[in-house]
């Protein structure tokens, strides 16, 4: 199957390496903000919608940019959501970006309102409602180390892969 798997995150959750993670396991491409912004404006795409459609006519994984929303009703499209405890989240932005408690955590506070805003103004609905995703992960009881072994263990399971 033409698995495409589209992952929503909180700040500081290490989604992205998880994808990493993903990727490696199930040896697809993962697609993020700077490489769909890059698409857009290289190869002439009029939105990144149409980017995120073109990349999705085979297996990858897209990270964020409303992709689930975009590619809703595409029946080989698996939604995931990854969230952690703000606590955790502080603290790996502090040591990733070298940053003091009170920045980190602004910086987090910044980066969630930008994402839920751009979620909402481009969907209607609202950012992290479960409705909208197929597996919720949590980086904080999971470990970010489990969670692409889970989601593989889940598609060979479902014969997804």
């Amino acid at each position: 199957m033409n698995l495409v798997i589209t992952m929503s995150r909180r700040f500081g959750t290490g989604a992205s390496l998880i994808a990493g993670q993903l990727s490696e396991k199930l040896n697809i491409p993962v697609y993020d903000k700077a490489y769909i912004e890059h698409e857009l404006q290289e190869n002439n795409f009029a939105t990144e919608a149409e980017v995120i459609r073109k990349l999705a006519e085979k297996p990858c994984i897209i990270l964020g940019r409303c992709a689930s929303e975009i590619l809703a009703g595409q029946v080989n499209v698996f939604n995931v959501y990854v969230v952690a405890d703000k606590e955790e989240r502080i603290h790996r932005i502090m040591q990733k970006e070298s940053l003091s408690y009170e920045d980190a955590k602004k910086m987090l506070e910044q980066n969630d309102k930008a994402r839920a805003d751009y979620y909402n103004e481009h969907t209607g609905k609202v950012w992290g409602d479960v409705n909208n995703y197929h597996m919720i992960l949590d980086t904080t009881k999971l470990g970010i180390e489990n969670c692409a072994d889970i989601m593989v263990r889940y598609f060979k399971k479902v014969e997804m892969i």
